[in-house]
Parts: structure tokens; C-alpha cells; sequence
């Protein structure tokens, strides 16, 4: 289960560069962040169900976070 926090370290990562070559600086910076985050909870070593439990509550913060930016932060075109 460590090892698919660092895929996800991973793929934010490229995520992020590709962010960065597009000239998106904020979302870069928040992908890089995911990507140290993610890395750094790889190597610790955490019990499987440790693991799905942070898994679900970034979930849960992200989706809150998107669903809250885009409703209240974007707009709904009416």
C-alpha cells in the first residue's frame, strides 16, 4: 500500500511539471505540495489501514475543496 502513495507522488509530480510548462504557477505549487505529501507518507511505514484511512480523508478534503471552489468561488453560470 506504501509503494501506491509514492505512485501517486509520482504522477502528481508530472501533473505538476506539466502545470508549470503551461504557465499555471498556483496549480504547480498545489501539485508539487501533493507530490511531497504523498512521497513522504510512502516511506513511513504506515499499517494498510492507516493508509486507507488518510487515503479517504484526502478524498474527502479534496472533494470539499473542489466542490466548495466551484460553487461558491466560480460561480454558477445561470
Amino acid at each position: 500500500m506504501a509503494r501506491m502513495f509514492r505512485v501517486l507522488g509520482f504522477f502528481t509530480l508530472v501533473i505538476g511539471l506539466m502545470a508549470y510548462a503551461g504557465n499555471l504557477v498556483e496549480m504547480a505549487l498545489l501539485f508539487f505540495l501533493q507530490t511531497a505529501f504523498f512521497v513522504i507518507l510512502g516511506y513511513l511505514k504506515f499499517t494498510e489501514r492507516t493508509y486507507i484511512l488518510l487515503f479517504w480523508g484526502y478524498m474527502i478534503v479534496t472533494f470539499t475543496g473542489f466542490s466548495y471552489w466551484t460553487v461558491f468561488q466560480m460561480g454558477l453560470p445561470l
